[in-house]
């Protein structure tokens, strides 16, 4: 069975390419979840990260926003003591921020899902690459998103890291025509053809 090369190296990256990457998420909890985890792995490897996922679920109360917008000082440094995660402040602060500014957004739209999806109009973007060289890092739509998630107050969510969460949690079908998840995850939405660029104002096409 053919798969993504980045998706070879270990049992953990097969079973999450084979099970997780790419299928499109609406359920909130999830979401916020990725969206810690991505801006966790910055300038490091997604392997560690996923080592480390069920220590993050441990440690950050199985990502429920609403406990982690409530944590003190206290929590910050029992979270630098803990091996189990990823111990940088800047990063543990920006997931409390996160989750103050996650939960201001599900007041606003009525739930996160409702929010985040505007960016690609509901529809996973599907894309028909020959080899994870042709991959961007971003595109159009991660930009608009990173820009209107930091001007709600949201750390750690450049271009380059909305664009990996767009792709976890799937937005976007970036496994390669030979993966044989490519065709199990197509027609679940629209044409990368057929994407256009959209404002700084989610859902405007």
């Amino acid at each position: 069975m053919k798969r993504c090369e980045w998706a070879n190296k270990n049992e953990l990256e097969r079973s999450y390419h084979d099970n997780e990457w790419g299928v499109p998420i609406h359920d909130d909890r999830s979401l916020f979840e990725f969206l810690v985890l991505e801006g966790a792995q910055a300038g490091l490897s997604w392997s560690i990260i996923l080592r480390k996922r069920d220590g993050y679920r441990k440690a950050f109360d199985n990502f429920d926003a609403r406990k982690i917008s409530r944590y003190t000082q206290n929590d910050v440094s029992r979270l630098l003591a803990n091996p189990e995660i990823i111990r940088n402040r800047l990063k543990i602060n920006a997931t409390i921020t996160n989750a103050g500014s996650f939960l201001q957004v599900q007041e606003q739209f009525g739930s996160f899902d409702r929010y985040i999806w505007q960016f690609v109009n509901g529809r996973a973007i599907q894309n028909s690459w020959e080899k994870m060289a042709d991959i961007p890092s971003n595109i159009p739509e991660s930009d608009a998103m990173s820009k209107d998630l930091r001007k709600r107050g949201f750390k750690f969510v450049g271009t380059t890291i909305c664009y990996a969460f767009m792709q976890a949690v799937g937005m976007v079908n970036d496994h390669v025509v030979g993966c044989f998840r490519h065709e199990k995850l197509k027609n679940k939405g629209i044409h990368n053809e057929s994407v256009r660029r959209i404002t700084d104002k989610p859902g405007s096409r």
